[in-house]
């Protein structure tokens, strides 16, 4: 398989093209939550833009290169469907998402009222990809776009690194789904600034892209099982495999008590209420003692369920406060 490139110099240059709502996201170090995780945290908010996740940055670059006539054909469980379709619209390009049939509704709702056509097919993502390159097949406006495979995706979100690059950090833990985001960063950091180790981080109950990763070989699994729909990935893309495998560090994974705590964390520190994907680089942070003076990671998005305000309801006795309890949730 021939690998298509991911060129640092590109993604510098993306940095001056994306539309600006998407860019410059907050990057801050909050003492509260440094003191929960124990240890220097710094973290970058990509909520705060019209599509509460970092999506917007690839979909942007990529939706410059169509033509007048193209009609965008992809899969998502959510997030990048509605940054094709927000790119799509501002550009009059028609655009297409399949979505597995258990989808997060706000997702769903988001996506149509951008524009785009939903439809619901398969049991889940990985599913609902196949019966969305199937479609692509049946007319030549059709273009396929597959995140994770597409390079000016993976480098529309590899600005996030240029951004974060002057804060001089020793980690960066990064959210796994289809890998075009940490595969963006890594690209450019370890070009740029190599004493920076990028740490991806994936569901325990989506391990396939943790698996591919440490053999070099996509490796599909079976069902997955995890609240983190956004990295809920079950058949790893083989270009991304390939990207990380050349930029990656590590992948560590996290259980689903580990993110449910990080969520708390994150609402209780920074007031932030995040979709699980979203929060698993605090989870790993928690889970795993990463020996980093300084710490990183990126808040990827915001589209939370209806039902995750029932499970983050008020609990006190898991509120952060001065004592951390980040060495004893590691140690269980």
């Amino acid at each position: 398989m021939t690998i298509k490139r991911l060129s640092p110099d590109s993604i510098e240059e993306a940095a001056g093209l994306i539309d600006s709502a998407f860019l410059r996201t907050p990057q801050f170090r909050d003492a509260a939550l440094s003191r929960a995780l124990g240890r220097d945290t710094v973290v970058k908010v990509e909520t705060l833009n019209p599509l509460r996740s970092f999506k917007g940055r690839g979909a942007d670059l990529y939706m410059r290169r169509l033509t007048a006539g193209q009609h965008v054909v992809c899969a998502s469980a959510g997030n990048f469907g509605q940054a094709m379709a927000y790119a799509g619209q501002a550009r009059s390009i028609p655009v297409t998402v399949f979505a597995a049939h258990d989808a997060n509704p706000n997702k769903v709702a988001r996506m149509r009222d951008l524009g785009a056509e939903v439809v619901l097919a398969g049991g889940d993502f990985d599913a609902a990809k196949e019966a969305a390159r199937a479609f692509a097949g049946t007319r030549p406006e059709y273009v396929f776009v597959e995140d994770g495979d597409e390079p000016l995706i993976a480098e529309g979100a590899g600005t996030i690194a240029v951004e974060l690059a002057p804060l001089g950090l020793d980690v960066l833990l990064v959210p796994v789904g289809n890998g075009a985001l940490i595969s963006g960063i890594g690209c450019w950091m370890k070009a740029r600034s190599p004493r920076t180790r990028i740490i991806g981080v994936c569901a325990a109950g989506a391990p396939a892209m943790a698996m591919s990763w440490r053999t070099g070989v996509p490796e599909a699994t079976g069902p997955v099982s995890t609240m983190a729909d956004g990295i809920a990935v079950r058949v790893p893309v083989p270009a991304a495999v390939g990207w990380m495998r050349e930029v990656v560090d590590d992948v560590v994974l996290v259980d689903e008590e580990d993110i449910r705590l990080a969520l708390r964390i994150v609402r209780d520190t920074l007031g932030l209420l995040l979709e699980p994907s979203g929060a698993v680089g605090i989870a790993a942070a928690l889970r795993h003692d990463l020996g980093a003076a300084s710490l990183g990671t990126v808040l990827t998005g915001g589209n939370f369920s209806p039902a995750l305000l029932g499970e983050l309801a008020p609990d006190p006795s898991r509120a952060a406060g001065p004592v951390s309890p980040a060495a004893d949730h590691r140690a269980r």
